[in-house]
């Protein structure tokens, strides 16, 4: 059995970020999931019907190393968090641009 890529980054596809391929389940989600919600690896495979548990340990297997860029990726997902909590202008644009998206 041949090498089986189970973590893809795809420009356009979750902003890049490393993903398991062929899904837009993003690294950074299966560990917000496992290490900060508690999840077990089965419950995470059950919640996305096509990826496998050898998909979650890879992800897994990433994150551990490639921790810097993962954690970069929390850092600034809170700041983006912390700029919109503090800019209703920031949350009617973000608001306008999904509805757009929507149509």
């Amino acid at each position: 059995m041949g090498n089986v890529i189970h973590i893809s980054k795809t420009p356009g596809i979750c902003v890049g970020r490393a993903c398991i391929a062929g899904h837009r389940v993003r690294v950074q989600d299966v560990v917000v999931w496992h290490e900060k919600r508690g999840y077990c690896l089965d419950e995470i495979v059950d919640m996305f019907p096509g990826i496998s548990l050898t998909d979650v340990y890879s992800a897994l297997a990433y994150y551990f190393d490639n921790r810097q860029e993962i954690d970069d990726e929390f850092r600034k997902a809170d700041e983006w968090a912390e700029r919109l909590k503090n800019s209703p202008s920031l949350i009617s644009a973000a608001r306008l641009s999904l509805e757009g998206a929507a149509k």
